[in-house]
């Protein structure tokens, strides 16, 4: 197979030109559906596809997270020591509670994206690998938060770039650390792309807005399956590498 960069003559059955690296044949073809617009398009079919599922679940998530945010505005009203117990226990349901079923979620979107059967129970996955799920989740909030007070600009791309620890705690069962290092490493090269899905999915949520509100709900679910499909699409393609390399 020859290469269309360089024009070094490869095996017929090589993934990888053997002088410069460029993909080549099924390679090609995944490097291709690494994109934001694929991304994207495959959210758009998946959405349809499991589109039940995935309304109750951001429903029964939306329930869930609910109590957090009225606690806090209670404790906001009360003021003193009773509102800061209460600010406390608030984040101590957050961290707890709603992290991990964040990432339980996260993992479902992505069971979707790579169109495979659903079930609402799935959303709770995240419990398989509890304590890893609430780390990642704190110090992936922390790593952000030290980003956006250095001039906000390396807080989005720390963002950008752990953008997948989520799914690969859930989805590989990987250790806190562990997760938020494979993800920088997974999106070397693809930072700009979950910047820029995230980029595009203000007019996709004002679009949900517009539409009585509920459009939001269908916003939601969209563009959480976009970031799903990208995080597969690059999963997908730096496996065959490493299958490619071994």
């Amino acid at each position: 197979m020859q290469c269309k960069v360089c024009g070094q003559n490869n095996s017929p059955k090589a993934r990888f030109c053997s002088k410069c690296g460029n993909a080549l044949g099924a390679a090609a073809q995944q490097l291709s559906e690494i994109g934001v617009g694929s991304s994207y398009s495959n959210g758009r079919r998946q959405l349809w596809k499991h589109f039940l599922v995935l309304f109750l679940i951001v429903i029964i998530t939306a329930l869930i997270y609910a109590p957090s945010f009225i606690m806090r505005e209670i404790a906001e009203e009360m003021g003193g020591d009773a509102g800061a117990v209460l600010f406390i226990f608030s984040m101590a349901y957050t961290i707890l509670l709603m992290s991990p079923i964040g990432y339980g979620v996260s993992f479902v979107f992505l069971k979707a994206a790579r169109d495979d059967p659903l079930d609402v129970k799935d959303m709770f996955e995240a419990f398989k690998n509890y304590w890893n799920a609430v780390l990642a989740g704190l110090l992936v909030g922390i790593i952000v938060v030290i980003g956006v007070i250095l001039l906000i600009v390396p807080g989005i791309i720390f963002a950008c770039r752990l953008a997948f620890t989520s799914y690969l705690v859930v989805d590989r069962k990987m250790q806190a650390i562990e997760a938020i290092k494979e993800s920088w490493r997974m999106t070397n090269g693809h930072a700009w792309k979950v910047f820029l899905i995230g980029l595009l999915s203000i007019p996709v949520y004002i679009a949900g807005l517009i539409f009585f509100g509920v459009g939001i709900i269908i916003a939601i679910m969209w563009v959480s399956l976009t970031f799903a499909s990208l995080y597969h699409a690059v999963s997908r393609f730096t496996l065959s590498c490493g299958q490619q390399l071994r």
